[in-house]
């Protein structure tokens, strides 16, 4: 596949290759880097590379900038997996994993600081993308556009931080 086809035939996605996803920067950051061409579960290397990034960078910004950094790469998102959707002709491609960066990167900000509550957060969030409880399961197969990709997994971590507070609350974690 050329870097200029589509990775779609008529019947089914055929899983992108990596030259197709570096050879646009919306690819790129919709498949995280490229986490989003590992298999399995590439959710989960999506995941696992934001916690790698939030390790080696983001936590380290004053919250005022990691607030408008996760502002900027929801929206950032948004056009990106929109476009990426489109040109595969499947909006939301297993292999788009932004959108998981993007949440768990939430999900980090607001947990404990400390190995085994981000272990339990990474744990719980996964749990949470994977299943799709009510009303995350109604955006995912609702919403076909780069918004529903992005707001599901909002959701997720939003249910992840809910489940974390009440841990919290209850002194499991400090």
């Amino acid at each position: 596949m050329s870097a200029n086809d589509s990775p779609t035939s008529k019947d089914s996605v055929v899983q992108p290759t990596a030259a197709w996803v570096f050879s646009s920067l919306p690819r790129i950051v919709s498949f995280g880097l490229g986490a989003g061409l590992l298999r399995p579960a590439p959710g989960t290397w999506g995941s696992l590379l934001a916690w790698a990034l939030w390790a080696a960078a983001v936590s380290r910004l004053p919250d005022a900038y990691i607030a408008a950094l996760l502002l900027a790469a929801f929206g950032l998102g948004c056009w990106t997996c929109q476009r990426v959707g489109k040109e595969m002709g499947r909006p939301d491609h297993g292999g788009m994993v932004w959108d998981e960066i993007v949440a768990f990167w939430l999900v980090l900000w607001l947990t404990p600081a400390n190995w085994g509550a981000q272990l339990l957060a990474f744990l719980v969030f996964r749990f949470f993308d994977i299943v799709k409880p009510p009303p995350i399961h109604f955006f995912d197969s609702r919403l076909k556009n780069g918004f529903g990709v992005m707001w599901d997994d909002i959701v997720a971590a939003a249910y992840s931080l809910l489940l974390i507070a009440v841990l919290v609350r209850l002194e499991v974690f400090p």
